[in-house]
């Protein structure tokens, strides 16, 4: 059944299409956390082990709040990994496993890379979809992201 909530059904299916593939990123850059905590090693592991939990549980939240969002617009939720890495924005590297100086310096740039696309992405809910709850939505997402990549860039200062 269509929602009928001051939203066009093409606008409505715009919505579903990108946060979908918010939801892929979001997805892809848990799995990046995941793997990163359980592979960090050496001085600082333990900071760093709980440091990239906080961050994945952060994520997780993100990740249901899109989930849910797809639904309360009429849509079907994605939930493969395969349909994941078909529309995520985040390059992921498989059988690498990098220190975690590169840890954080990746997962920084897979945060801001997300911010960017928030930022248009917000856009385009706002003004051409009409979906200013969804645009509110990710705006909070947008200040989660920008809090995590500076705790990030700290590490790396």
């Amino acid at each position: 059944m269509i929602p009928k909530i001051g939203i066009s059904e093409i606008n409505l299916k715009k919505s579903i299409s990108l946060l979908s593939i918010i939801l892929s990123d979001e997805m892809t850059l848990y799995i990046k956390t995941r793997k990163f905590h359980w592979n960090v090693a050496g001085e600082s592991f333990m900071e760093l082990h709980k440091l990239f939990e906080s961050q994945y549980t952060e994520l997780e939240i993100i990740i249901d709040e899109v989930a849910e969002r797809i639904n309360k617009l009429g849509g079907k939720t994605i939930g493969t990994m395969n349909e994941f890495t078909l529309l995520s924005r985040i390059v992921e590297h498989p059988n690498k496993y990098p220190v975690k100086k590169e840890m954080l310096s990746e997962l920084l740039s897979d945060h801001e890379m997300i911010i960017s696309e928030l930022r248009k992405d917000i856009d385009v809910c706002a003004e051409e979809c009409h979906d200013v709850g969804s645009a509110d939505l990710l705006t909070g997402f947008l200040q989660q992201h920008e809090s995590i990549a500076w705790i990030l860039r700290r590490y790396l200062s």
